[in-house]
């Protein structure tokens, strides 16, 4: 199981991250969003954020798919999200080995070439 501390834990592990100020957790790298708590909307009622859902960026819709259809107990996406490379995942389902490798993933493929680099095998961190 995992929570938002997990999330920033591993992401702030990461080089060149720099966390946005907001009412949950919004981790960006080169100024790109690759995780951040998911922004519940319902129609009529102000948006809640959500610090128990993790929006990842997964890079291209195969892969959204690929994550949506191998493993629906951990991710899910709304109408909101279709056509972008995000996916929600429930962080209270997710270990954090798991969570350590979507973090991660979701870094690389949103670091700029010249920062990528700075990253020599996974984040600075424990599980």
């Amino acid at each position: 199981m995992s929570d938002a501390d997990d999330v920033r834990r591993l992401a702030l592990a990461l080089p060149h991250v720099v966390e946005i100020d907001s009412d949950g957790f919004d981790f960006r790298v080169g100024d790109k969003g690759f995780v951040w708590s998911y922004p519940e909307r319902k129609p009529g009622q102000p948006r809640v954020i959500r610090t128990d859902i993790a929006v990842l960026y997964v890079g291209d819709e195969a892969e959204k798919q690929a994550l949506l259809l191998g493993e629906p107990d951990l991710f899910f996406t709304t109408p909101g999200y279709d056509g972008l490379p995000l996916v929600m995942l429930w962080l209270e389902r997710v270990g954090v080995d798991r969570l350590t490798e979507l973090v991660t993933d979701a870094w690389r493929m949103r670091a700029p070439r010249e920062l990528a680099g700075d990253l020599d095998g996974g984040p600075h961190v424990s599980a």
